[in-house]
This record gives C-alpha cells, sequence and structure tokens, in this order.
C-alpha cells in the first residue's frame, strides 16, 4: 500500500510539475540570454571600429576637434558599462547601457555628417572601408535589437501568464527590460510640413 502511495504522489507531482511552466521560463531566459550577448557582441564590433575611424577622419579633418572628442567620449562612457547578463534584470542599468549606446550612435552620425565636407577623406580608401563596415554593424546591431525584443516579449509573456507567473513568483524571475525609442514623444507627433505661400 505504501509503494503504492508513493508512485501515486510521483505521478501527481510529475504531473503538477509539468504543468508549472518552470521548464518554458529556463527556455525563454536562455533565449534572452542568448539574444543579448548577441547585442553586446555587435555593439563591440562597433565600439571597435571607433578608435580607427576616428583616427581616419583625424587625419583630414583635425580642425572638427568637438566631433571627434564627441565621439571619443560617447565610446569611453559605453565602454565603462559593464554589459553582463545581469545588466537585463536591472531596469536603470539597462536604461544607462541604452542611453550611452544612443549617444555613441548620435555622436557617429554627426562624424559622418563632418565628413561629407572632406571630398578628400570621402575619397580615402580606409575612410569607406570603416564606413561600409559601420554601416553593416550598424545593420546587425539592429537584428540583434530585434531578435533581443522578441526573445524578452517571450520571456515576459512565459512569466505574466497563469499558471507560469507562480511558478515564476516562486522562483523570482521577473519580467526583463527591452529596448525602446528614446524619444518617443517626439516621433508619435506627425511633422508640420509648411510649403510657404
Amino acid at each position: 500500500m505504501r509503494t503504492l502511495l508513493t508512485t501515486l504522489s510521483l505521478i501527481l507531482a510529475t504531473l503538477t510539475l509539468s504543468g508549472c511552466g518552470y521548464n518554458t521560463i529556463q527556455t525563454t531566459d536562455e533565449s534572452v540570454n542568448a539574444s543579448w550577448g548577441e547585442v553586446i557582441n555587435q555593439y563591440q564590433r562597433r565600439a571597435d571600429l571607433v578608435p580607427n575611424l576616428v583616427n581616419v577622419v583625424k587625419g583630414y579633418a583635425s580642425h572638427e576637434k568637438e566631433v571627434l572628442e564627441a565621439v571619443t567620449n560617447a565610446r569611453a562612457r559605453v565602454g565603462s558599462i559593464q554589459a553582463t547578463p545581469e545588466l537585463v534584470k536591472d531596469e536603470k542599468a539597462f536604461a544607462k547601457f541604452q542611453s550611452a549606446q544612443g549617444e555613441l550612435s548620435s555622436a557617429l552620425s554627426r562624424l559622418l555628417v563632418v565628413s561629407e565636407n572632406y571630398p578628400q577623406l570621402k575619397a580615402d580608401g580606409s575612410f569607406r572601408d570603416l564606413q561600409a563596415q559601420l554601416e553593416g554593424t550598424e545593420n546587425r546591431v539592429t537584428v540583434a535589437r530585434n531578435r533581443y525584443i522578441a526573445a524578452v516579449k517571450e520571456y515576459n509573456i512565459t512569466v505574466r501568464t497563469f499558471p507560469n507567473n507562480l511558478t515564476a513568483m516562486m522562483f523570482g524571475y521577473k519580467t526583463k527590460p527591452s529596448f525602446t525609442v528614446e524619444n518617443e514623444k517626439a516621433i508619435s507627433t506627425a511633422p508640420k510640413v509648411d510649403f510657404g505661400k
């Protein structure tokens, strides 16, 4: 009789645990971590291109000191943030990381705009190669971010829906932050076009 009760208890425990969502939470959490790793790899690739790009531009446009310093400082801020898997669990740290990456993107955009004023720079083979690598990396960053956003969405849905949310609460799993648009309010407003009279 005791063996029968033990067997029934094990069967009941197995059926209960299979529907609790623990394995699904683990799977989606690992998916978030993997996609986060790819985001970091692509951002690192971009950061590695910056010194070479700045040096090439400096050779032709050395008096654009302010723009060059802005790029260098933005890269330094990005480098000062420890991009660990734990970063995706802390909304404030994640926002700081996202802000630093946005500053670097903005500084690089200004650098590329300034380069338009220097035909010799635009004709330089090293500059064109670095610019193409940067554009390719920006595309990779976008793809990696989109994959991360999808993974976080799936994970967040998993830990917020019943009965998985009970398991998530019991084991301390919380929703994770995702990338957002920095100026969401500004882009939701339609641009005003004035053709003059």
